[in-house]
C-alpha cells in the first residue's frame, strides 16, 4: 500500500556529503571538465562529494549495466552518511532500473534529497508515490558551475535547505534559453538567457489567478510510460490529497506536437487530470512543425486540455529550456499568475 504521508529529507547544510552517480546516462570524457567544475563548485560551497563508479563512462546510452547502476543507486539511497544524491543529468535509460529497485524498502529508510530532471523523473515519481519521499525536480548538477549567474538555477540548493514546516518562494524568470552553449568546447559556460519569459494561460486570459495543492509531476517523455502501473499511480496520489488539492506539472523534452497530444490524451484516459487544482506545463523543447498547416505545441495542449475545469498555465519555468524552478514533489504549493508572470510558494508541510 502506498504511503499517505510525505517524508521530507532534512535540510541540506554545509559539511553534508553528496553522492554523484549516473543511474541513466553517464558522462563521457569530452564532458569531464564540465563535471569536474560542477563537483568543485559543490565542494567550494561546503559539501563533501562521493563519486560513484557509474558516472564517468557511457555505452549504449547508459553509464554502466543496469544491475550495477541499480545497486549503486540503492546503496547511496540507503547510506545514512549521505544527505543527497545528485546525478549529473538525466538521459535515456533510468527505466531499466525500475524492476531492480526496492522502493518499498526505502519507505523505512531515512529520506534524502534526490535532485535533477529529465529522465530522473523516472525515479522521482516512484520515490514519492511508493517510498513517500519528497523529491526535487530542478536544475541538474551539470548546470551548476561557478560561472552560472541565473538566479533560479543558483537557488536550487537553497530550496533544499528549507526546514520542515517552512516555506520558500520562487518567481518567474526574466529570460530563458533556447540554444545552450557547447559545454564540450566551453566547460564553464553558463546558460545563454536571451528570450523574454512569459507564462500563459491556456484559455488566453491574462487575468490574475491563483490555485494551490500538492505538487506532483516531471518530464512527460519519461513518466508518461509509467502511467497505469504502480510506478506512476498519480490518480492515487490525487485521491489521497483530495482535501488539499493536487497540482500536476509536466514538461516536454523531445516529443513532437502530435505525439504530445497522444501522450496527454492517454494520461487523461488513465485519470491523471481528474480532480486537479491546477496544471503547470513547462516550455517545450520538442520539435516545431515544419509547415504552418501542421499541429503546433499550443494546438496540442489546447486539443488535450482546454476543457479541463482547473486552470492550465503553460510556458512556465520548468524543463529543458532553462532556467527552471525547483519543484518539490509532494510539497504544498500556492501558484500565483498575472499578466504573463507568476510565482510559486512551496510549503514543506
Amino acid at each position: 500500500m502506498t504511503p499517505t504521508r510525505l517524508k521530507y529529507p532534512r535540510p541540506l547544510r554545509s559539511g553534508d556529503t553528496i553522492a554523484i552517480t549516473a543511474p541513466s546516462s553517464g558522462v563521457p570524457p569530452m564532458w569531464h571538465p564540465r563535471l569536474d567544475l560542477a563537483i568543485a563548485h559543490l565542494e567550494a560551497s561546503g559539501f563533501k562529494v562521493v563519486e560513484g563508479r557509474c558516472l564517468r563512462a557511457q555505452f549504449k546510452d547508459a553509464s554502466a549495466p543496469a544491475e550495477e547502476r541499480a545497486a549503486e543507486w540503492m546503496r547511496f539511497m540507503h547510506d545514512p552518511s549521505i544527505a543527497a544524491v545528485m546525478p549529473p543529468w538525466g538521459g535515456e535509460r533510468a527505466s531499466d532500473l525500475l524492476p531492480l529497485l526496492d522502493f518499498e524498502a526505502l519507505r523505512d529508510a531515512g529520506p534524502k534529497w534526490h535532485l535533477g530532471f529529465s529522465d530522473l523523473s523516472t525515479l522521482h515519481l516512484p520515490l514519492t508515490l511508493i517510498s513517500g519521499w519528497a523529491t526535487a525536480h530542478g536544475a541538474n548538477l551539470m548546470q551548476r558551475v561557478p560561472t552560472q549567474a541565473d538566479a533560479l538555477t543558483n537557488a536550487t540548493l537553497a530550496v533544499l535547505t528549507t526546514p520542515h514546516g517552512s516555506s520558500v518562494r520562487q518567481n518567474a524568470s526574466a529570460r530563458f534559453e533556447t540554444h545552450g552553449p557547447d559545454i564540450g568546447q566551453h566547460p564553464d559556460a553558463p546558460c545563454a538567457l536571451t528570450e523574454p519569459t512569459r507564462w500563459k494561460q491556456l484559455n488566453g486570459s491574462t487575468a490574475a489567478l491563483g490555485f494551490r495543492g500538492r505538487l506532483i509531476g516531471g518530464c512527460l517523455d519519461t513518466i508518461a510510460w509509467l502511467a497505469g502501473g504502480r510506478f506512476g499511480d498519480v490518480p492515487g496520489f490525487v485521491r489521497r490529497h483530495r482535501n488539499e488539492g493536487t497540482i500536476l506539472y509536466l514538461e516536454n523534452a523531445e516529443i513532437h506536437p502530435p505525439g504530445l497530444l497522444r501522450a496527454l490524451l492517454a494520461l487523461r484516459r488513465l485519470g491523471w487530470f481528474d480532480e486537479l487544482a491546477g496544471v503547470l506545463i513547462g516550455r517545450s523543447a520538442g520539435p516545431s512543425p515544419s509547415a504552418p498547416d501542421r499541429l503546433t505545441y499550443t494546438d496540442a495542449l489546447t486539443a488535450a486540455l482546454a476543457d479541463l475545469r482547473c486552470p492550465v498555465l503553460f510556458d512556465v519555468d520548468i524543463g529543458h529550456l532553462p532556467p527552471q524552478l525547483t519543484l518539490i514533489n509532494g510539497a504544498f504549493a500556492e501558484v500565483s499568475f498575472a499578466d504573463g508572470s507568476g510565482s510559486i510558494v512551496q510549503h514543506f508541510v
